[in-house]
């Protein structure tokens, strides 16, 4: 474990917070905090802790003990002074004589003091660093010593590879009986340098920045030196010959996210997740070794985990290739499995609950493929990407800890307790879901115009956005601002799209809706214009269409969860205008295409509506076109775009915003929505 300090860097950190008001040792403290939260291998995500017991001034000009400590939901990698709020010290030390203390209390008694009643919840575990008398105090869940303490003879482990420099813990949940705890075994072993907690992770002290951060650096070393010392073991890998013959991520994707959907009584339609694939040596030798993969099923490398990933990772059969429909049945077999284990877990120990608990849903937050990877779910991107990190981090501490002695994680009833933490359930339904979350949405001529306007709106609804363009530049631009996926693709090009397709599956696990909007509007005189010229305009405007729709289809049909296919079709499909036949022509039949979708595919639960729009500037009517067309009529420029019944110009955001009403209308399909602010001779008869 490589030791980060730099004297110049920690100076510069000093100098930097002293101009907005923050003194040296809160300064110090975030600067050793980001050393810790940088290196997944110490802390991933929100996980960890550290504090620093210093003064400050309060509203009445009075010096206060406090303690900084690490706030609730701050990551400790680009933590600010504001994430380690401000709390008295000496109320926190005063509930040492306590016998007991409840969560909620405790909770509530660290909030009411605050210094800054706006902060963050302090940490959970902000007691045990009040309790102890070092000035400053690091908590990570190194990997390494994980892996010793989730032994069997953890204790004994750590007893000979740290002597008397470090005190063990037992496994007690975090909170009040934890802290009084580690402040008894503190004081029984005078001179400790910080503590290891069983099953949990480690605790060092210092009366400096720098000692504390030492000490932390030191120990974890000395963990992974203890480890690479181990006998070796011969594990088994993966053949070379096994990893082609497995079917790829784009076709596995889709089948996995479609069988962990499920209803909800909360919810119309079903609950989706979001996938996040993840690849390496050590993965898939993880998923292939039968050893390692029971050792997945006896919990997580630390209790904590048990709140992002559940207690184990669902693992399911090598998908071959030509193969899919056995794999589908296969996996659906296992997940009736894990999710009828799953209930019965909980209601066997929910009946033991004083108070019973609100039962979470019984999906995995991780799926071991042996042959292809692993995939972390969650009901946003972010939720899947930190069930994935968290994934990888459990196949290292596992890994190691099978080649040490034999993994053990808490029992069973302390993974329930975690889950169901009543701090955990409280939280529960305070946060409304948008309406279109969980959602992937993929929207074709989404760099500008009507479809930039569109990416952001389903942004808005809650969706996963990808933006395919043929444009790159812009569709990586559009992507950027909406925090999306962001593709070149030319959607005359079959193979583009399918291309295209599957990288958003293999990067969020499959689509639901397709926003089909990239077009182009050519015009000339029918019987007149070039037949090359037409044919263009057919690729663009009918072809690309049928490729698009095509692809999410075939997609949607996999997944088994329906879906909704939207189509920009123009006023031009059903009020054509002179010389505009070759844009008008294959609107029309992208018109009928969609039809056709709602007919052949509505036993798939997959909807085809589309959008009549007209006189859009942002759209595929030019500032050029405009002036033309308002010349030729006399009339001003505003005058033109605002000829319609309203007497208002129509943006692109009321395309977009019909979009987004047409994919929420689930009881609505085979329907035409028109966007123009009144034209009778575009209204649909």
């Amino acid at each position: 474990m490589q030791n980060l300090w730099s004297n110049t860097d920690a100076e510069a950190t000093v100098i930097r917070y002293a101009a907005q008001g923050i003194g040296r040792d809160l300064a110090l403290r975030v600067y050793t905090t980001r050393l810790l939260g940088s290196d997944p291998r110490m802390v991933l995500h929100v996980g960890g802790n550290t504090s620093v017991k210093t003064t400050v001034r309060d509203l009445l000009g009075e010096t206060v003990p406090v303690l900084c400590v690490k706030g609730s939901g701050w990551d400790m990698g680009g933590i600010e002074p504001a994430g380690l709020p401000a709390v008295r010290l000496e109320p926190l030390r005063r509930l040492l004589a306590l016998d007991s203390l409840t969560d909620e209390a405790m909770v509530d008694f660290q909030r009411g003091n605050l210094l800054d009643s706006t902060a963050p919840n302090p940490s959970v575990e902000t007691l045990l660093h009040a309790f102890l008398p070092d000035k400053f105090i690091d908590h990570t869940h190194a990997n390494a010593v994980l892996a010793l303490v989730d032994q069997p003879d953890g204790a004994a482990l750590c007893r000979e590879l740290y002597g008397s420099r470090m005190a063990v813990v037992p496994y007690i949940m975090p909170g009040f009986a934890l802290a009084k705890a580690a402040y008894e075994i503190y004081r029984a072993n005078p001179g400790a340098e910080g503590l290891i907690l069983l099953k949990h992770g480690i605790f060092t002290f210092g009366d400096s920045a720098r000692q504390a951060y030492d000490r932390m650096i030191e120990m974890v070393t000395l963990a992974e030196t203890r480890i690479k010392a181990a006998p070796a073991v011969v594990r088994r890998t993966v053949p070379a010959t096994v990893v082609p013959a497995t079917a790829s991520v784009a076709q596995v994707a889709p089948i996995l996210r479609g069988l962990l959907s499920w209803s909800r009584p909360d919810a119309e339609d079903v609950a989706r997740m979001i996938l996040d694939f993840r690849t390496s040596r050590e993965i898939l030798d993880y998923g292939y070794d039968k050893a390692l993969c029971a050792a997945s099923q006896r919990g997580t490398a630390t209790p904590d985990h048990v709140i992002r990933i559940k207690r184990k990772p669902l693992v399911v059969p090598t998908p071959a290739t030509g193969a899919l429909d056995a794999f589908r049945a296969a996996v659906r077999a296992v997940v009736d499995t894990y999710i009828a284990d799953y209930q019965a877990s909980f209601a066997h120990h929910n009946a033991l609950e004083a108070t019973p608990r609100q039962p979470l849903d019984p999906i995995p937050r991780v799926i071991l493929v042996p042959g292809l990877g692993l995939f972390g779910l969650g009901a946003s991107v972010k939720d899947a990407a930190v069930a994935a990190d968290l994934a990888e981090a459990n196949i290292s501490v596992i890994t190691d800890a099978e080649h040490v002695g034999r993994f053990v994680s808490v029992t069973e009833a302390e993974s329930f307790a975690m889950e169901y933490w009543s701090l955990e359930q409280a939280k529960l339904g305070k946060t409304a879901e948008k309406p279109l979350a969980r959602h992937v949405v993929v929207v074709t001529g989404g760099g500008s115009g009507i479809g930039a306007a569109t990416t952001a709106a389903f942004t808005a609804a809650g969706a996963v956005v990808a933006v395919l363009d043929r444009d790159e530049g812009a569709a990586k631009v559009q992507a950027a601002r909406i925090k999306g996926l962001g593709l070149a693709c030319d959607v005359t090009d079959a193979a583009q799209v399918r291309a295209a397709f599957d990288q958003v599956c293999a990067t969020y696990g499959g689509v639901d809706i397709v926003v089909s909007n990239a077009g182009a509007a050519w015009q000339g005189r029918i019987g007149e214009v070039e037949e090359s010229l037409l044919r263009q305009s057919f690729e663009l405007n009918f072809w690309s269409h049928q490729t698009v729709c095509q692809n999410a289809v075939r997609i949607m049909r996999d997944q088994g969860t329906g879906g909704c296919l939207l189509f920009n079709t123009s006023k031009q499909a059903v009020n054509p205008g002179p010389d505009f036949g070759p844009y008008g022509l294959p609107k029309a039949a992208t018109l009928f295409l969609m039809r056709q979708y709602a007919v052949d595919h509505g036993r798939h639960g997959i909807r085809a509506n589309a959008v009549n729009a007209d006189r859009i500037r942002s759209g595929l009517l030019t500032d050029a076109m405009i002036a033309s067309r308002s010349k030729a009529r006399g009339l001003s420029e505003y005058d033109y775009m605002a000829g319609n019944l309203l007497g208002r110009e129509i943006t692109a955001q009321d395309v977009a915003q019909a979009f987004v009403h047409l994919a929420l209308a689930r009881g609505t399909t085979a329907a035409v929505m028109t966007v123009d602010g009144g034209n009778i001779a575009a209204a649909l008869r």
